[in-house]
């Protein structure tokens, strides 16, 4: 028999390769025990400043804008004459309607007297019955005649009076919709009028922010800032929240009232909200703690007798800047690995190398 002979290096080689094969693959990761508490479910937005109490200002009657006395942005007093109408027309059908009452006048005098002699003929004897009927009849038709005719001077007065716009409260001008020389309809929009100490904050508040346990409800209270100044808070309570969200936006319409908003707070300027609501008992991750596996959100969870990893489905509560809270899906004591999560695989052993609770990421 040949004998073979394997040089000395060839075999370390192999031996070495033998126990590098053994030897299995241990990744250091950071994890966590999971700690369910309450947080703090804050949440921001941003929004406008708009009038609390706005009203159209408008004409009552139709005809051709003879001048406009206010722009955007001008205080007005209350009684104060913002527009006006031509109102020759409306002179003319007074004239017309006053001297429609002189005429009934002269015919109630013409009648009556008629009626006085009619009824001494009927008393005399002289006149039957059915005569001085119809002179009672004439008469109270030109009393009748004469009523309609006053009526209708009223209402001349009355739509000459509305050829003035007036304000009906003290405010300022948010917005004309009327030129001089236009022709505006009756209820056509003119000038806007709101009361400038009045503020709501609007928000557009997106559906999620009424699911899950830390819902958006009327009555919450809210800190509100101009994005300018940040620094400038004022304190508010959401008192209306639309019922139907937006057919474009599908966001919800939310007004808060301000508690003494700042003089520097003013309308149409861009703010930011910010109302808190105390969840249940939830689980808060760092955002590195999350795996997707076929479109489903998991995380790592090591098995402490073992040391292998485990994938593990999770319901996702919400996302916040730089964590997750995690609905359902882990209990109290699992260790989550929070860090290179998308190295691990099924199985796979791991040394920890660093835990924390997970109490310590909601605070």
């Amino acid at each position: 028999m040949r004998r073979i002979t394997i040089p000395l290096a060839l075999l370390v080689a192999l031996a070495g390769c033998q126990a590098e094969t053994a030897t299995p693959d241990v990744r250091s990761a950071r994890t966590l025990i999971v700690e369910p508490t309450r947080i703090d479910a804050d949440r921001q937005v941003v929004g406008e400043v708009k009038p609390r109490y706005e009203s159209d200002l408008s004409f009552r009657v139709a005809g051709k804008v003879l001048h406009r006395r206010v722009d955007v942005g001008v205080s007005v007093r209350q009684g104060e004459t913002l527009a006006a109408l031509d109102m020759e027309d409306f002179q003319n059908r007074l004239r017309s309607a006053e001297a429609e009452v002189a005429s009934t006048e002269a015919e109630v005098v013409e009648t009556f007297g008629n009626e006085a002699r009619k009824a001494k003929l009927l008393k005399d004897g002289f006149t039957p019955q059915a005569t001085y009927d119809t002179a009672l009849r004439n008469l109270r038709s030109a009393e009748a005649r004469r009523a309609s005719a006053k009526a209708n001077v009223d209402l001349a007065r009355d739509q000459l009076r509305y050829t003035e716009l007036k304000a009906d409260f003290d405010g300022v001008i948010t917005a004309v919709g009327a030129e001089p020389g236009q022709n505006v309809n009756a209820g056509q929009m003119v000038v806007k009028l709101a009361r400038p100490g009045d503020k709501d904050a609007v928000f557009s508040i997106a559906e999620t922010a009424f699911t899950g346990q830390h819902t958006m409800s009327e009555h919450a209270e809210v800190v509100v800032w101009p994005l300018f100044s940040p620094e400038l808070k004022t304190e508010g309570v959401a008192r209306e929240i639309s019922p139907i969200a937006d057919s474009a936006t599908r966001t919800y319409t939310v007004k808060v009232t301000l508690k003494n908003p700042p003089r520097q707070l003013r309308f149409g300027m861009s703010i930011g909200g910010r109302w808190s609501a105390n969840s249940g008992p939830v689980v808060a991750l760092p955002l590195s703690a999350l795996f997707e596996q076929n479109d489903t959100p998991a995380v790592w969870v090591v098995d402490q007798r073992s040391g292998s990893v485990a994938l593990r489905p999770v319901a996702v509560a919400r996302y916040d800047t730089d964590r997750v809270v995690i609905a359902e899906g882990l209990a109290k004591g699992d260790v989550v690995v929070t860090a290179g999560a998308n190295t691990l695989t099924q199985g796979q052993k791991v040394r920890v190398a660093q835990t924390l609770m997970s109490g310590s990421i909601s605070k």
